[in-house]
């Protein structure tokens, strides 16, 4: 068995009865859909037509949603369903960030994840979802995709049909017979916050003020500058898509690059012979023991339910990176915590043991968010195949930032400042190469990927690409460095170009819509 919808886009005539039936047998609050109808205006006046796209979850064959879900909140069931349990679900967003679609909304009255769940309870009582028997047209069909008998697979049957991104590879088990084009692809009709219809303000993208569309009965603005097989296309009416993860994920990123950093530059110099006092170590396990802690405050406190961040620890679903991150923290937490209490006693026999057990398991700490983010498949700027190692020589910057910082003070490592800055102007120019390679060198192989660049080397992220992060955070150190002046300071530096390039990096791709 295995459940699917098809969409006869012949007959469907936009009036929107899915989406309220939905809402009303799914008691879906106000700013969330789990079923909508997205219109797009297409054509040249007069000769101008209007498409319309049923949008919903895809209950996908190979649901990403599922995959990254560190609880197994969402999760695939054998009739093909794909499902959720508000339950369980923790808020960690990661689901909306790894759908292709836009199909997974928060829900604002439960704080949990959710979307069309086929209205199982009613399949399994022999009923039609609420969509399928509301539909004027008949358009809206469901059904076993594995039954030849079936309704759906019979009207499938000699059918040319079309899926939503079939290169996301997620094997969708939606199918629109004469899908428009101009809807399918989000890029083909860019949002234009003035030309909007049924809508005053579009939702609150979550970076910035919502933005204001212009009063009914106003003149319209411009119409955008899309195209589909040289005809003008301009999106009427779409839901859904908003920014899931904020500030909270770059801080994050560098609070770990810190903690993760600092461990693998002073537990590598133990394994190669150098030389440290007790208090010099004892000063870089209690600053990366803090940044570990800060690390893990931001990541629960980013959670929309916060209090059931243990369910991660105690259900872990082994595919998620989220949940194989989190047994990585805490095993490095345990033996830099075990290491810094044996120093704090005066212990230092087994230091060297404890370096060789900690550097792996801090480059896995500075590098695993990387197969995070390729976990999450509806941004397609994460999905660059080198990101582990970036992120691992972004840690050894952080760290040897960091500890610029700590021989500045005076208080540890003075003596070891030529290593620090060695491996800190490594770590910049390793950096700033990874960065060209992956936002110039190999241009993105999509559109939505290209945009995203866009947005951080000339859009509205530029300013803060360029000036913070390119500029003050790795020029002006590489300089002080190279004069061996102000050390301290060009670590700060260091940090707050860090900050700069992981905020446009996590920002950037989720202000690309999916739907």
């Amino acid at each position: 068995m295995n459940y699917g919808f098809a969409i006869d886009n012949r007959s469907c005539i936009g009036c929107h009865a899915c989406s309220t039936a939905c809402k009303s047998e799914n008691s879906v609050p106000l700013g969330v859909s789990r079923t909508w109808v997205k219109s797009v205006e297409v054509g040249r006046y007069p000769d101008v037509r209007r498409d319309f796209q049923v949008t919903r979850c895809n209950h996908c064959e190979d649901p990403p949603c599922a995959r990254i879900c560190p609880v197994t909140a969402m999760y695939r069931r054998p009739d093909g369903i794909v499902e959720f349990d508000g339950d369980v679900c923790i808020g960690c967003k990661g689901c909306l960030q790894a759908c292709p679609y836009d199909a997974v909304h928060i829900d604002p009255a439960t704080g949990t994840a959710a979307k069309c769940h086929f209205c199982a309870h009613r399949v399994e009582v022999g009923a039609e979802p609420a969509c399928v028997v509301v539909c004027p047209t008949h358009s809206i069909l469901a059904g076993d995709l594995d039954d030849p008998g079936s309704e759906i697979s019979r009207f499938l049957d000699g059918q040319d049909t079309t899926v939503r991104k079939p290169e996301a590879g997620t094997r969708p088990n939606l199918f629109y017979v004469e899908g428009s084009q101009a809807a399918q692809r989000p890029e083909a009709a860019p949002m234009d916050p003035g030309g909007m219809a049924f809508a005053q303000v579009v939702l609150d993208l979550g970076d910035g003020p919502p933005l204001k569309t212009r009063p009914i009965g106003a003149p319209a603005s411009a119409p955008p500058e899309g195209t589909v097989a040289g005809q003008m296309v301009q999106l009427a009416y779409n839901a859904q898509h908003k920014v899931p993860w904020h500030w909270q994920v770059p801080a994050y990123l560098v609070t770990k690059a810190i903690g993760t950093g600092m461990l693998m530059l002073v537990s590598a110099q133990l394994l190669w012979g150098m030389t440290l006092g007790t208090d010099h170590v004892l000063a870089v396990l209690t600053l990366a023991l803090a940044m570990l802690a800060a690390t893990t405050a931001l990541l629960v406190g980013d959670l929309e339910r916060p209090e059931r961040f243990l369910r991660i620890v105690l259900r872990p679903q082994w595919q998620s990176w989220i949940a194989r991150g989190a047994f990585i923290l805490i095993g490095l937490s345990s033996v830099t915590g075990l290491w810094w209490g044996l120093e704090l006693l005066g212990i230092a026999s087994p230091r060297r043991l404890l370096a060789g057990l900690t550097l792996p398991l801090a480059v896995a700490g500075a590098g695993y968010t990387a197969f995070l983010f390729r976990q999450a498949r509806g941004r397609d700027l994460w999905q660059d195949p080198e990101l582990p190692a970036h992120m691992v020589f972004q840690a050894a910057l952080a760290g040897a930032a960091a500890l610029l910082l700590l021989s500045g003070t005076g208080w540890a490592l003075p003596m070891h400042q030529g290593e620090w800055v060695r491996a800190g102007t490594l770590a910049v120019v390793a950096d700033l190469v990874f960065t060209a390679r992956a936002y110039h060198w190999v241009p993105s192989e999509t559109e939505a990927g290209r945009r995203a660049v866009h947005a951080i080397l000339r859009g509205r992220y530029a300013r803060l690409f360029w000036v913070v992060g390119v500029g003050l955070g790795h020029v002006a150190p590489l300089v002080l460095l190279g004069m061996g002046t102000a050390l301290p300071l060009a670590g700060a530096l260091m940090l707050v170009g860090l900050y700069a390039f992981e905020h446009a990096f996590v920002m950037a791709p989720q202000h690309i819509p999916n739907s």
